[in-house]
């Protein structure tokens, strides 16, 4: 199972600076919260081309996406037909979707609303719990609204249908690299990731008159033996550290 996940968030009026971007941190928290993380993730405008070549790349990675952001019935709403694009499929009114949305909106729900059920072929539902008008799922790429209120309600339905938590946490330790810059780390890191492959590895400068490199490791259940390992790398070549 996938325990990474890829995050697209798509609008210009977050690039241009109109609205502010608040899912980047609640769903890394999310994640974490089901002991999954997030291993990319992409701000994108409200542009066919980009919309389209982007993702065609993600759709051929394995992480499976959260995407937020472009499903409404606007013109500038385009991501339903650029999913559809990159997955090479076309478009066509969803019968689950039409039936909700004629629920929700009755005789108003054409000719407009009616737009947010012309769907890629093969896409299915997924739940919105706030005003039924789902988002829907397309290999392992799940297209959710750019409303937080909705988005995130649906994206935790998704993780408790398809992603159920692991059971081993995610854990991290470090230490304090000391007068050593980070260039001279290289062959004890390379050694580690060769020695614990499972384990990963990571070192952030911190610069300034007292600085050091922060060392450390990322993986899940115990790491005792990895940071061990790692102490005893440094201590074999003289490298002090606390």
């Amino acid at each position: 199972m996938n325990d990474t996940f890829g995050l697209v968030i798509i609008g210009d009026e977050i690039l241009i600076g109109s609205r502010e971007d608040s899912h980047l941190a609640h769903f890394k928290q999310l994640l974490e919260h089901k002991g999954l993380r997030l291993s990319r993730c992409w701000l994108l405008p409200d542009e066919e081309t980009s919309l389209i070549d982007h993702l065609s790349f993600s759709m051929a990675q394995a992480d499976p996406v959260f995407v937020c952001g472009g499903i409404g019935a606007t013109p500038d709403d385009l991501t339903r037909a650029c999913a559809a694009a990159a997955a090479d499929v076309p478009l066509a009114l969803h019968p689950e979707a039409v039936a909700l949305i004629e629920e929700r909106y009755g005789m108003e729900a054409r000719p407009n609303r009616i737009q947010m059920a012309n769907l890629p072929h093969g896409a299915k539902l997924i739940p919105n719990p706030y005003n039924q008008i789902p988002g829907f799922s397309l290999n392992q790429h799940y297209f959710l609204p750019g409303f937080p209120q909705m988005a995130w309600p649906m994206a935790e339905w998704i993780l408790d249908e398809y992603y159920p938590a692991t059971n081993l946490t995610l854990n991290e330790r470090s230490l304090q690299v000391l007068d050593t810059p980070e260039s001279a780390l290289v062959d004890i890191m390379k050694c580690f990731n060769e020695r614990f492959p499972g384990i990963k590895l990571f070192s952030l400068p911190v610069l300034g008159e007292n600085g050091y490199v922060e060392l450390g490791i990322r993986g899940r259940g115990d790491l005792g033996q990895a940071f061990t390992g790692l102490q005893e790398s440094l201590r074999a070549k003289q490298i002090p550290f606390r």
